[in-house]
């Protein structure tokens, strides 16, 4: 996670890579859209994908998903 701008936080992890078949990046989990439109987002639409990204990591059985 990290800062850019010095206001806006972001999950990404310099790790951009879409999978095909999710279109999920395999970095920070966010969708194609997400990641296009983050700048545009307010910090509250911000705010709810970051919490949202655990779960897609890991889960709800908090095992790390591929």
């Amino acid at each position: 996670m990290s800062i850019i701008g010095g206001t806006i936080e972001t999950p990404c992890l310099s790790i951009c890579k879409i999978d095909r078949a999710s279109g999920v990046c395999t970095g920070c989990k966010r969708t194609i859209q997400e990641v296009a439109s983050w700048l545009h987002y307010t910090d509250e639409q911000r705010r709810k994908i970051m919490e949202e990204l655990p779960i897609r990591t890991f889960g709800r059985s908090g095992l790390r998903l591929s």
